[in-house]
């Protein structure tokens, strides 16, 4: 046997093999994300009033897009009653603008700078950094805020409403096109359905059945109006109208069945 041939395995192993391998490549090589807390406003020895917003700048590299959050944390928990930044896509070098603030009287020992992304997508804590803050939970005194913090919102407004533009003028889908076109076929058809159905049995049922079918038409009339009413007096009241079509649509239908089977069960033919 020549010593420096190779093992003649089976072709099942060979690919068994093969396939490890690239498990192993895809979960062990990601991309490399470094982030670190550059400076914050106020400084991270700091009392702060109700709603008064601790602003993080935070330095990031990474090779491909993340989302950067800013958290608080007390004795190693999440500080509640808090708000905390949302966070666009970031990727090459440069800075991040995270934040929070206390809704009330609140202490903060540890800030923690999380990151989001990657394909598959995960979580993780990238940074810390010990702080000490003070929430009063009263109201904040006006103050200036550093100059980084206006030159990062601003930045992070200009790519939200570009990101927003390229959404807004990638061209749809054809299957975005039938979804949407399904999803208002079926707010029409709960629309109507709500409405046309009680009235169809308010007019064949008698007594008391009658007023029972009334209660989910007067509901699903009275939804329709609220919407009208309010769109006339403040056009953003109901952005998401079509949900409330969908949702109190299939309330009324509920209703009526349950009253169509109640009259079945009991007999009546009135």
């Amino acid at each position: 046997m020549n010593p420096r041939s190779a093992p003649n395995l089976p072709g099942g192993m060979l690919l068994a093999l093969a396939g490890l391998l690239a498990v192993v490549m895809a979960f062990g090589v990601r991309a490399e994300v470094r982030v670190s807390v550059a400076d914050t406003d106020p400084s991270g020895e700091s009392v702060l009033g109700r709603d008064e917003p601790f602003f993080v700048r935070v330095r990031f590299a990474s090779d491909e897009p993340v989302s950067i959050w800013v958290r608080p944390f007390r004795h190693g928990e999440p500080v509640l009653h808090v708000k905390t930044n949302a966070s666009g896509r970031h990727a090459g070098t440069g800075y991040a603008l995270g934040w929070f603030s206390l809704d009330d009287a609140s202490e903060v020992d540890e800030v923690r700078i999380r990151v989001g992304g990657g394909n598959p997508y995960r979580e993780w804590v990238a940074a810390t950094v010990p702080v000490n803050v003070a929430g009063t939970g009263r109201p904040a005194p006006t103050r200036a805020r550093a100059p980084w913090v206006d030159e990062l919102q601003h930045a992070e407004d200009s790519a939200r409403r570009e990101a927003q533009r390229r959404q807004m003028s990638a061209p749809v889908t054809t299957g975005e096109r039938l979804l949407m076109s399904g999803f208002m076929l079926a707010t029409l058809a709960l629309l109507v359905g709500g409405l046309a159905v009680p009235a169809l049995a308010m007019r064949r049922w008698r007594g008391g059945w009658r007023i029972a079918a009334a209660v989910p038409a007067a509901l699903m009339a009275f939804v329709v109006l609220r919407i009208v009413v309010g769109t006339t007096i403040d056009p953003t009241s109901h952005n998401l109208w079509p949900f409330e079509i969908l949702v109190w649509g299939v309330v009324a239908l509920l209703i009526l069945a349950l009253i169509a089977l109640a009259r079945r069960l009991t007999g009546s033919r009135v």
